[in-house]
């Protein structure tokens, strides 16, 4: 009988086979929108420290300081003794960032979807459930646990929403739209006025991620659903983006978050954040209000960037934020090409499926409010040479 190990060898050897193995890579943030990686200091086009808040002094202050008056951890999930006052206070900060009743911390983004989409749909029973093609794989998963079929919609076409909507939703007991406000791999953004519009004429609950937004979109970087105040139901968003820690939230009405509270089993069950995490949550929470002018110089090194690529002739798949994909096609000819870039001192991740659809493999270029107009013509001559 075959070994454990021996299993996993085969099954690592067909991945291996079919050139989808990966492996990791021991990096270091750095600032100036650089990246330490094999003791090479390179010009950072793929982490999604937006705002440069996970090396600001600030963040860091805070945790100390946070670590030193409440200790190392947190002793126990939220519903024993892991809710202190600070955490409490912290998510009354939360909702008002986000112009809603209320908020509830959870671990991490991932954890954050594949446990309040279950706890949502378990008091909405029998709900038809809409989902944009390529949402985030934590909401899938989500979703899977839940056992709930999805009606998927083309990307971001909500023409073909409002078909389903009508085709799928009119017998269900309840509707519920799940999408994101900026897609993760194309960059693209959501029309919330219209989702919301639709969610309104269906009668359907808006469930919306922000992990993309949160700190860079909106008003003073509330994320995309500060443009429509009071009309999603459900939003989701990340501290480990923009606001450069870790950890997400929920945030909505108080029903919501109450029912969450009780019926969402990866909070349930989860240890309560450590001090330091939410020390640096608050730090940046001070911060993300007064930088406009680093979201507006992201916004000119975005639109730089799209440009250059127009004139490569490589597609951005409709990029409209931070996030700028160089879409090459063949998985193998755009790992090389990230390997090239590498070599000249430019960090740009090949993404390539199962992360993204069959022939869309691509450069996922994460812009940074540290770059300078300079890095992004630097990366454009790099990649015209590489290719």
């Amino acid at each position: 009988m075959a070994s454990l190990d021996e299993h996993l060898e085969a099954a690592l050897a067909k991945v291996e086979q079919a050139g989808r193995r990966r492996t990791l890579r021991a990096a270091t943030l750095a600032p100036q929108g650089h990246i330490v990686r094999d003791g090479r200091s390179l010009v950072d086009f793929s982490s999604n420290d937006y705002l440069g808040l996970a090396t600001h002094p600030l963040l860091a202050e805070r945790a100390r300081e946070w670590t030193q008056r409440h200790g190392t951890g947190s002793g126990a999930s939220r519903l024993v003794t892991g809710t202190s006052a600070q955490v409490l206070a912290l998510e009354e900060r939360i909702a008002a960032f986000k112009g809603t009743k209320a908020a509830l911390i959870f671990a991490s983004g991932w954890q954050a979807n594949a446990a309040a989409l279950p706890a949502l749909l378990s008091a909405l029973p029998g709900a038809a459930v809409f989902c944009d093609r390529l949402n985030h794989a934590s909401m899938h998963a989500g979703l899977a646990i839940a056992g709930t079929r999805q009606h998927r919609f083309r990307h971001n076409d909500l023409t073909h929403l409002e078909e389903l909507l009508a085709a799928k939703g009119a017998e269900a007991p309840a509707r519920v739209i799940v999408t994101e406000s900026v897609f993760s791999m194309d960059g693209d953004v959501a029309d919330l006025p219209r989702l919301v519009a639709l969610a309104r004429a269906y009668d359907a609950v808006l469930y919306i991620d922000e992990a993309h937004a949160t700190g860079v979109m909106g008003l003073g970087g509330a994320g995309l659903s500060s443009t429509v105040p009071a009309r999603v139901d459900v939003i989701m968003g990340t501290f480990s983006k923009a606001l450069g820690g870790f950890g997400a939230y929920i945030a909505g009405s108080r029903a919501l978050i109450d029912w969450l509270t009780n019926a969402a089993s990866g909070f349930v069950f989860s240890t309560a954040l450590p001090p330091a995490v939410l020390g640096g949550i608050d730090a940046a929470l001070d911060l993300v209000p007064t930088m406009d002018a680093e979201r507006a110089h992201l916004r000119s090194l975005a639109d730089r960037l799209r440009a250059g690529l127009d004139q490569l002739g490589l597609d951005h798949a409709g990029s409209a934020s931070q996030i700028v994909p160089a879409v090459i096609g063949g998985e193998a000819e755009t790992l090389a090409l990230a390997a090239r870039l590498e070599q000249r001192g430019f960090l740009a991740a090949a993404i390539r499926p199962p992360t993204v659809p069959p022939g869309t493999s691509r450069l996922r270029l994460a812009l940074r409010a540290a770059h300078r107009h300079e890095d992004i013509d630097a990366l454009l001559e790099a990649i015209a040479a590489c290719r």
